[in-house]
Order: structure tokens, then C-alpha cells, then sequence
């Protein structure tokens, strides 16, 4: 464990380095005015910065750029990947032929240039300029003459293209650093290719690996509609002039600066990750899963992750098994040309790779058909672009290869199959059709008797409410009908009440925070900021405003709503109201002068007023406030993104859960549902859910694991790095566990100034909670029962089974 002494004094000189650095910035690099190492070329905004730096533990001096403003140093593009420096004698100029150039102080010898031809006359003219898009330009007579955004490293920035430029030559693909501590180029790269139907490959030196696909419209085909977000705008362009992939960020009034990358690492997998709370959080990375390597099946097969086969493919229709992988033509003897043959569909499908096939943009599907079909050797054919309702063609001649299926997602594919094989497909799918229409007939009659016995159901409720004044109602949707004109009457503070939550007035609110003053902001919520306010009685009050960009924030919006004006318990945040005019919909809390968990237990200076007692009434109160929503309130509860900022705290620093805007309720009985929305944060989410969509009371479980973890490290999950063969904290406690020295971890600040029985129990029951496997961890009940001081731990003196994971038994704690 580092000696905080030492880490000050690091830090220190950190902090001494960068100002040094900021001190001898530049903005230009001249023919006059060269770059050296310990200086800085900045854009306009200070967003990116150009210098010399040495990646991880290594001791050679490249040239790159980085992200300026955020505390992990993030290269995004380096010069000299595979001609490292020696020492800190680098500079970068502007030679006599107003190229770019590296060299040392001692010789003028280029070891990397921008080796571009320019006009003799105007040499002493050339400027380089770093832009606030991360682009480094040079530039001569006002004409960029060369820029960084046509060589990347492993890195696709914001409006950085990738593909070829077919007026140049110029191909644009990511490669992949040799090592964390070793940009050079690496075994991986990411690439369109534009023969065939262009598409977008990872190649393993000249082997494809994984495959993203073909443009849709809308997508690559391999990346899924769910792994896109608001923030992003993505693009492609196929013509005489370019084939080209690129990403924009969209900015709003919520989000002002969205940061973000896309990377290939040392590995292979593609990542894609936003800069929020001081770290980054990956939105999704591929490949996967097995179906998503290259020719995992082979010739006229596809594979199908559901298929409980080990080698989960299955052959095309028309096609029967070769081997376990590998598909051959049904011999029948039938030909299909001009024989009766025709299509059978398969629906969300990976279409197969494109580098061979034919595209003709103009035809519509029934015309893409018409014209496979004349073509005795056109095997398949599906629409170029499904964002508008399915048109152009792409036809398949051959084999299909690397093709596969997704739950509910992907493009529809049609196969050419001969008149025997469509006559068996008419037949299935005529009694398939038959049984379906006698389906919807009965559910449909179903549905009508369902719709007016609610109807009826409504109206005597309508005028049992009427009869009791507005007494208080139980249901969900009561409390959503009250916005809209329920009888209500104005308080003083300008809102409006009736039994179920106080409706405030815009004006109020506007008058309360000062018109959303930036000086009264406490921060940034999942879907929107959130302000302090002073109503007229002098009462604080927190406002969280719904960001009116955020597409699904209507319906988290409700769900916060209903959930938290139900829920009454110490140890989760009161809400006083809300506000709805036009697009604006917020709500109102009780306002927490502490703010939030995060602020203290990641910040050093405010984590040393935490001894264990506070800690530990922390950590209690977060169980029960979570127990309460799983067992003891009126609905079961699943928060689903329980986290450090999601925990405000009091005057007296008593933990409130906050932020219910991701809760889903279940039913009484019931512990367990799944979606195919992931939403939370990274760093919190248990596997089922992060990987399979799974979530249950256990996912909270797991969240809060991770949370008490924190709470007596004093480290985020999330941020944390290690040498050793865990990078993460959880992992790296695992290990210290394993080896009996988890109390290794501890916070430092502590002091040892605590009651390490207590302490250790509590590390056994965060590793307990965040165990692999949902039924290993406990419930709620069982974490509170354990936390208890009058009980203690009988279970963790042996604690491994076979595999190396804690049991979580509500038997393992005794009296």
C-alpha cells in the first residue's frame, strides 16, 4: 500500500509539473517557435493538448495528444508509435521544407515527419494548429496542407472519419497499441472495406476476427440499436468520392460538453465510452459473445446464440449439416432456375459478409426480388436500408458466410431455396398462419371484454373518489391523473394540492432557483440537473429537471414520481412535489445540504471526517433503505442503479437513497424480470444484468456490495487501477481475501482508529453480496441480520467452494 506521505509529495509534484507545463503553453508551432519536451501545444479551448509524454510504466518519450480538461490522461493520437525517444530531447519544429518534423536537440535528422511537398516559396509559411476537435492541422498560406485526423492511432474521435478517400487513395483505420506501455502499432486494426458492400472489419494482422458489418441506414449491422445513445449522431457515406464512417456528438443544455472515444485495444474488442463522474463509463464493447467471431460457423450456416448446441450453428434453409460447423446443399436433385423456386425469409439476421456481394441503391424489395430471381446465380438478396422502410438491393452469389441471429433485432434475409423446399415452407407456414389468425381472433375478443369491464371498473371508481373528496388512492396512475386537472387549491409557496402530491408552478420554481442560476446547481442527474431553490416560506428545496432531450426521460420521470411518492422511510429521500408545464417536467425534493456520498468518500479531505461510526451508520442505513423497498414497502421495488451518488446525506450525515428514475416495481411474489434496455452504471451492475439483461433483488444486492466496499476503502470501483492480476477494486479485494489479507484495503484515513472484527465482517459480507452468481448472494434481510453487532460471522473462516466464490447461506450467520 502506498505511504500517503510519499503520495502527497507525488502529487504535489505532479500538480508543480502540469503548472509548469500550462506556464510554457503554446498555441502555434512556427518555423520560429518550435515545440519542446516539457511544453504544450493547446486548442483554442484548452479541450486538447499536444506534448511529450511516456505511456504507463515505461521510460520512452512520444509525441501525442490528449484530452486537456479530465484527470485520467487519455492519449488519442501519437506521432512517433514505433520511433520512441530515448530521453527528453525531443522537439518538434517546422524544418526548412515547412514540414512537421521530430528530431533531438543534437541533430536535425527527422525522426517523424508530416513528409509533405510544398511550394518553395512559401516554406517559411507553414503553421501547425491543434483544433478543439483533437486535430492537429498544418497549415500553409491558410491551406491545410496535412492533418492528424487522416492518420489515427487507435482512436475514432468526434467527426473523425474512417475509410478511404477514393480522390487520394488515403485509407483512414485504427491499429491497436502494442501494450498499455507501448503505443506502436499493434497486432489489431479497425477498417471499412469498400470491396463488394462496403463494410466495417477488425482484422488480426491479415485475419479478419470480428466483423461489424454493413451499413443499414441507420447502423452497422453487428452493432445493436441498443448500443447507441442520444449523445451520438452517426454517418455514412458510400460514392465516387469517398467510403467513409463517422460519429458527431450531440451537446444540450444538460450536457454542454459530451466527451467521448472510441477505441481498439491491445486485445481487439472495440470500445466505446463517455467521460462522466471523473471516469470513464463504457457504453458497450464487441465482440462478445461466441457468435460474434468471425466464421465461428462455416460455408451456409449461421450461428444462433440461443441454440443449446455447443457449436450453436445451424445450416441456411435448403442446406444440410456437412459437420458441426460447415452446411452443403440439400441434394434433391431439383434445379432452381426457372423451376418454381423462390424466398424463404429469415428474420433479424446479421446479414452474411458483404465483401462479394452487389448493391443497387434505386430498386425497391419487391424489384431487389423480381431481379434475384431472374438471376439463375443470385442466392439471397436483402434491402440496403431499413431506415426508410427497406430499399435498395443487396444481392449474394455462393456461399453465405459469417452470418447470424439476434433475439429481436437485425435485417430481414431472404434465400433463394428450390420449388421443393418453398412448398414445405408454404405448408408450415400456411397452418403457422392459421393457428396465428385464431390467436389475434382470440385476443382480440379477450381484450375488448378486458377494455370494457375497465371502463366500467373506472367510472364507479371515478365516483367513488368523487364521493370521498379525494381521499387518498393507492394507484399508481391516481397520482399521474392528478397532473393533469384534478381539484386542487394554491398555497402560499405557488403550489397546487390535493391527496396525492403538491403540483408547483413553473414561476415558483423559476423564482426559487433564480432562474436555474449555474451558482445554485448541485449537479448532474442520469436525466437531467439538479438546483437548489428557497421557496417564499424559506424552505429549501432540491429541483431535479428533466432534460428535455432526454428521449426515455418521460417515462423514468412518471416512474420517480410514483414510486417515491408512495415510499415513506428515513433512509430514502422525501419528495415534495413536482412541475409540469408544456415540456418542462421536474421534481421537488427535500433539499440535503451534504449533498451526495460520492462527494465525500472519494474526496480525500472530506473522507477524513468519516470515522467508522459514521461509516458504519452509513452503510446500516443504506441496507435498510434498500430492504425496505425489496420486502417492507407497499410495492417491491428493484432501484437498479444504486451507487455513491445516488446516496444523499443529511445534516446529521444519515444516508437517503435517491434517484428512482431507473426503479422498475415487480410483483409481490416476484424477484426477478429482464429487459432489453440496460440501463445504470457501469461499475455497479452485476453481471446478469450488464451481459443478459437479468435483473432482480440481487442486482441491488450486488450494487450495494460494491457501495460498502467503497465506504470502507474509500476508492471507486469503477476508477480504481492495480498492478497486479485484478485491475479493479472488487477484484483486488477478492485477492486480498484469498491470500487472508483483506484488511490490507482498509482506508488509510481510518488511522486504525476502528474495531477491526467489525470491519472485516463487513468486507466478508461485500464480497458475499457481490459473489458472480445471484443465487450465492443474500437478500436484504440476511445483509441487515449480519450487520447487526450482536451477531456475529461463523461462516468465512472456510469460505471457498470448489470454484473460489463465497456461499452465500442465510445460515452462515448465527446468534
Amino acid at each position: 500500500m502506498m505511504n500517503p506521505a510519499k503520495g502527497n509529495t507525488s502529487l504535489l509534484l505532479l500538480s508543480l509539473l502540469l503548472v509548469c507545463q500550462t506556464c510554457t503553453s503554446l498555441d502555434t508551432i512556427t518555423p520560429d517557435q518550435p515545440l519542446k519536451d516539457g511544453q504544450l501545444l493547446l486548442s483554442n479551448q484548452k479541450t486538447f493538448a499536444l506534448g511529450f509524454f511516456s505511456p504507463g510504466s515505461s521510460s520512452h518519450r512520444y509525441v501525442g495528444i490528449w484530452f486537456n480538461q479530465i484527470t485520467e490522461q487519455t492519449v488519442v493520437w501519437v506521432a512517433n508509435r514505433d520511433a520512441p525517444l530515448n530521453d527528453t530531447s525531443g522537439v518538434l519544429s517546422i524544418n526548412g521544407k515547412g514540414n512537421l518534423v521530430l528530431h533531438t536537440q543534437n541533430q536535425t535528422t527527422p525522426i517523424w515527419s508530416t513528409n509533405v511537398s510544398f511550394s518553395v516559396s512559401f516554406t517559411n509559411n507553414s503553421m501547425a494548429k491543434l483544433l478543439d476537435m483533437g486535430n492537429l492541422v498544418l497549415v500553409q498560406q491558410d491551406s491545410q496542407r496535412w492533418q492528424s485526423f487522416d492518420y489515427p492511432t487507435n482512436t475514432l474521435l468526434s467527426f473523425m472519419k474512417l475509410g478511404l478517400d477514393r480522390r487520394t487513395g488515403l485509407n483512414r483505420f485504427l491499429t491497436s497499441w502494442k501494450s498499455k506501455d507501448d503505443p506502436g502499432i499493434g497486432n489489431y486494426s479497425f477498417r471499412i472495406v469498400p470491396t463488394g458492400y462496403p463494410q466495417a472489419v477488425v482484422y488480426m494482422g491479415r485475419t479478419i476476427s470480428w466483423r461489424a458489418g454493413s451499413w443499414t441506414g441507420l447502423r452497422l449491422v453487428g452493432i445493436l440499436p441498443r448500443m447507441f445513445s442520444n449523445y451520438f449522431n452517426n454517418s455514412f457515406v458510400n460514392n465516387q468520392d469517398e467510403t467513409t464512417l463517422m460519429y458527431s456528438t450531440f451537446s444540450n443544455s444538460a450536457d454542454p460538453k459530451v466527451i467521448s472515444k472510441l477505441v481498439v485495444d491491445e486485445s481487439g474488442i472495440i470500445r466505446r465510452s463517455l467521460w462522466q463522474e471523473n471516469t470513464w463509463a463504457e457504453i458497450w464493447f464487441l465482440p462478445q459473445e461466441l457468435c460474434d467471431k468471425y466464421l465461428h460457423c462455416g460455408p451456409n450456416s449461421y450461428c444462433d446464440p440461443h441454440n443449446l448446441v455447443i457449436s450453436k450453428c445451424e445450416c441456411f434453409p435448403g442446406f444440410e449439416p456437412k459437420s458441426s460447423r460447415d452446411c452443403m446443399r440439400e441434394k434433391q436433385g431439383v434445379s432452381m432456375c426457372n423451376n418454381g423456386e423462390g424466398f424463404m425469409k429469415l428474420a433479424h439476421m446479421k446479414v452474411p459478409d458483404t465483401s462479394t456481394a452487389q448493391a443497387d441503391m434505386s430498386l425497391s424489395m419487391k424489384e431487389c426480388e423480381q431481379k434475384c430471381l431472374r438471376n439463375c446465380s443470385c442466392m439471397a438478396y436483402a434491402s440496403t436500408n431499413e431506415s426508410e422502410g427497406g430499399i435498395g438491393c443487396l444481392t449474394w452469389q455462393g456461399d453465405f458466410v459469417d452470418a447470424r441471429t439476434y433475439p429481436d433485432v437485425g435485417q430481414d434475409l431472404y434465400i433463394r431455396v428450390n420449388a421443393v423446399v418453398l412448398a414445405q415452407y408454404a405448408k408450415k407456414n400456411g397452418l403457422t398462419q392459421k393457428k396465428r389468425m385464431l390467436a389475434i381472433l382470440g385476443v382480440s375478443v379477450a381484450v375488448m371484454f378486458l377494455l370494457i369491464v375497465s371502463v366500467v371498473y373506472c367510472f364507479v371508481m371515478k365516483k367513488k373518489k368523487e364521493m370521498r373528496h379525494g381521499t387518498n388512492s393507492d394507484s399508481a396512475d391516481s397520482t399521474l391523473t392528478y397532473f393533469e386537472d384534478s381539484p386542487s387549491r394554491r398555497d402560499l409557496n405557488g403550489t397546487r394540492r390535493n391527496s396525492n402530491l403538491p403540483l408547483f408552478d413553473l414561476r415558483t420554481i423559476i423564482a426559487a432557483t433564480d432562474n436555474f442560476s449555474i451558482a445554485n446547481k448541485l449537479g448532474q442527474g442520469g436525466f437531467g440537473p439538479v438546483y437548489k431553490g428557497l421557496l417564499q416560506n424559506g424552505m429549501e428545496i432540491a429541483v431535479k429537471r428533466l432534460s428535455k432531450c432526454s428521449g426515455q426521460g418521460i417515462e423514468q420521470f412518471k416512474t420517480e414520481v410514483v414510486l417515491i411518492a408512495k415510499l415513506q422511510h428515513r433512509n430514502l429521500v422525501r419528495i415534495l412535489g413536482c412541475c409540469i408545464h408544456k415540456e418542462e417536467k421536474m421534481l421537488i425534493y427535500e433539499y440535503l445540504p451534504n449533498k451526495s456520498l460520492d462527494s465525500f468518500i472519494f474526496d480525500e479531505t472530506k473522507r477524513s471526517c468519516l470515522d467508522w461510526v459514521k461509516r458504519f451508520e452509513i452503510i446500516c442505513g443504506i441496507a435498510r433503505g434498500i430492504l425496505y423497498l425489496h420486502q417492507d414497502s407497499r410495492l417491491r421495488i428493484i432501484h437498479r442503479d444504486l451507487k455513491a451518488s445516488n446516496v444523499l446525506l443529511d445534516n446529521a450525515l444519515n444516508p437517503k437513497i435517491s434517484d428512482f428514475g431507473m426503479a422498475r416495481i415487480v410483483g409481490g411474489d416476484q424477484i426477478e424480470a429482464n429487459t432489453n434496455c440496460i440501463v445504470g452504471t457501469f461499475g455497479y451492475m452485476s453481471p446478469e444484468y450488464a451481459m443478459q439483461g437479468l435483473f432482480s433483488i440481487k442486482s441491488d444486492v450486488y450494487s450495494f456490495g460494491v457501495l460498502l466496499l467503497e465506504i470502507v476503502i474509500g476508492k471507486k470501483n469503477s476508477s480504481y487501477h492495480h498492478d497486479g492480476p485484478s485491475a479493479n477494486l472488487i477484484g483486488h479485494v477478492w485477492d486480498l481475501w484469498r491470500e487472508d489479507s483483506s484488511m490490507k484495503i482498509v482506508d488509510p484515513l481510518l488511522d486504525e482508529a476502528y474495531p477491526a472484527n467489525e470491519v472485516s465482517r463487513c468486507i466478508q459480507i461485500g464480497l458475499l453480496c457481490v459473489q458472480e452468481h445471484a443465487t450465492d448472494r443474500p437478500t436484504m434481510s440476511t445483509v441487515v441480520f449480519m450487520l447487526e453487532p450482536k451477531y456475529k460471522c461463523s461462516l468465512l473462516s472456510k469460505p471457498f467452494t470448489e470454484n473460489g466464490l463465497l456461499k452465500g447461506s442465510d445460515k452462515s450467520f448465527k446468534q
